[in-house]
């Protein structure tokens, strides 16, 4: 999120009460049942511009304790690999699925539609692990959190989702060397990104492109170019 607009006192208050156990009530106040514009056949829980977490910065939310929301949103990158996933449903079926920095679980859920065998939603934000049991209630879906860092593990996946995780260089630097060792003993790594700064400018082979439509507010732009690679 890139502005900041003026204090109210409803999330700060919210935030300072927040215990595990009220995690759910937090993310019901703050968002909405809505579907994202590329993935209408997905119901997450969001929030826009109703909701205060909607006109928070970064460092307005972590001067009152709370992780930046991005489980709150349907980013570019995340929306154009669901589409895909739904689309080419022979990608994940029959087959064990990580979703890596999962967020909202778009992607995990796409998965699961899609008719994988065994999904993981994997991110390391404490509200993502009651953010995707909601969004999977939601939608009928079933899939496992993980709620560790992943980098480096393997734990068997036939394919890793990986949607807008190539936005800050040292994240980058870890993420490749993994994902290059899975695609050496025979994983599928599936990567949405709408133009990220450190996507890596080699050994990608493009799978389709979309136009996203998003918020300006979160990503200056109204439509991003969004593609789907396939790491080679």
């Amino acid at each position: 999120m890139e502005r900041g607009l003026p204090h109210g006192r409803s999330l700060a208050s919210a935030v300072t009460r927040l215990t595990p156990k009220s995690a759910k009530k937090f993310i019901l106040d703050n968002t909405a049942l809505m579907a994202p514009p590329h993935v209408p056949e997905v119901l997450l829980h969001l929030a826009d511009e109703a909701h205060d977490l909607w006109l928070r910065t970064e460092e307005e939310l972590a001067a009152i304790g709370l992780p930046p929301p991005f489980w709150a949103f349907a980013w570019a990158g995340g929306q154009g690999l669901a589409r895909y996933v739904l689309d080419h449903p022979e990608t994940v079926r029959g087959k064990r699925v990580l979703d890596f920095a999962s967020g909202s679980g778009l992607v995990a859920i796409a998965a699961a539609k899609a008719g994988a065998a065994a999904v993981t939603a994997a991110d390391i934000d404490p509200f993502c692990e009651t953010a995707i049991a909601l969004n999977l209630e939601a939608n009928r879906a079933e899939a496992e959190f993980l709620g560790q860092d992943c980098v480096g593990a393997d734990m068997g996946w036939d394919v890793v989702l990986a949607g807008d995780v190539f936005y800050d260089k040292a994240f980058a630097d870890r993420l490749l060397p993994w994902f290059q060792a899975l695609t050496a003993r025979g994983a599928d790594i599936l990567v949405g990104d709408p133009g990220r700064a450190y996507l890596p400018k080699k050994g990608l082979q493009s799978l389709a492109v979309y136009q996203v439509p998003v918020t300006r507010v979160l990503e200056d732009a109204e439509v991003k170019r969004t593609t789907v690679w396939r790491l080679a």
